[in-house]
């Protein structure tokens, strides 16, 4: 006989745990070892039980259900957390998996959806709703993008025009012919580009500009 997974509530509101509880004892794979209303009760019951899947509020009375993610994932890595909320909130998405859960579901999503969430996270796989994984990804994609901006954003236009050739390897004399700069002007100008990102030389400098996506920016302009 397969053994069951073992899954852990943790919500506050009494009526939730009930309604996930009867659909989760009424499956043949899985069964709830145990139910918490707070933050506090759920590590306690996760350290005592050592639950395979906890299925996490993030609303909860003494602490965010983000914080009891973290502390869970940090203690109990063989326990997998799938967050469990009534807001599509792109930030806490990325919180909750940033903390270590592997899924994040939805209240309103049906009990399939949540079922196959439950299995997933048994198995150490992530597990998102559709919707969720779309806006989590246009959220991913315009943070780094906000990174890309943000790593120059203290240079100017022709700092920016040298900090590109040294990306590309080229001496102060080289770039001094392709911008038409004095040497010493070039010199001037990448001391100061090294100051404003503290970096300590033009190694740390190209690698910096590339890691940072500069000729993909470039392109863009």
């Amino acid at each position: 006989m397969t053994e069951k997974i073992r899954v852990l509530l943790v919500d506050d509101h009494e009526i939730v745990r009930l309604g996930l509880m009867t659909l989760i004892n009424d499956q043949a794979n899985m069964e709830i070892v145990g139910e918490a209303g707070s933050a506090f009760e759920a590590l306690q019951l996760v350290e005592r039980l050592v639950p395979d899947v906890v299925l996490m509020d993030i609303r909860l009375p003494d602490q965010s259900g983000i914080q009891a993610t973290r502390a869970i994932t940090e203690r109990f890595p063989q326990t997998k957390v799938i967050v469990l909320t009534s807001y599509p909130d792109d930030a806490l998405v990325v919180d909750a998996i940033r903390v270590g859960a592997v899924g994040y579901v939805l209240k309103q999503v049906g009990n399939k959806e949540l079922l196959r969430a439950i299995t997933a996270a048994a198995r150490n796989e992530a597990s998102l709703d559709p919707g969720t994984t779309a806006r989590l990804l246009s959220h991913v994609r315009a943070t780094e993008r906000k990174a890309q901006e943000d790593a120059f954003r203290d240079l100017s236009e022709r700092e920016m025009d040298v900090l590109v050739e040294v990306a590309r390897g080229k001496t102060n004399a080289e770039i001094g012919n392709t911008l038409n700069l004095q040497e010493k002007t070039v010199r001037n100008y990448v001391s100061n580009i090294l100051k404003k990102l503290e970096l300590a030389n033009r190694i740390e400098l190209a690698i910096y500009a590339v890691q940072n996506h500069i000729f993909e920016r470039q392109e863009r302009k």
